[in-house]
């Protein structure tokens, strides 16, 4: 009786360590679905492939899912420099039209003078 439950403890331990290793190498993957992470299905395969690897590439995973944020992105750009620069490529485009209007009448006088 005691070798049947000591097959079972042995069976039971090694199910809970397989399926505990599972678990933990999809946390990134669980952090980058409740950010709404634009690269969760690569982190959930990479996930997988830190498995084959013995985790070497997890840590990786982990920084990787936790840089992205909702609503502020990769949070790589100072927001007042992007109020400010998004003020400057308003002025830009208004002067690409401008510059634009002037090559389209360039070359309408440029086809009537050909024809």
């Amino acid at each position: 009786m005691l070798d049947y439950f000591a097959l079972f403890l042995v069976f039971f331990v090694f199910i809970v360590i397989f399926y505990g290793i599972i678990v933990i190498h999809d946390i990134p993957y669980e952090i980058a679905v409740h950010r709404e992470h634009p690269h969760q299905d690569a982190i959930h395969v990479a996930g997988w492939i830190s498995l084959f690897t013995l985790g070497a590439i997890w840590p990786f995973l982990w920084i990787w899912a936790t840089l992205y944020k909702p609503g502020v992105g990769w949070g790589m750009i100072n927001k007042s420099e992007g109020s400010h620069n998004s003020e400057q490529l308003k002025n830009e485009i208004v002067e690409l039209q401008k510059q634009v209007a002037v090559l389209n009448e360039r070359q309408g006088q440029f086809d009537k003078g050909e024809k």
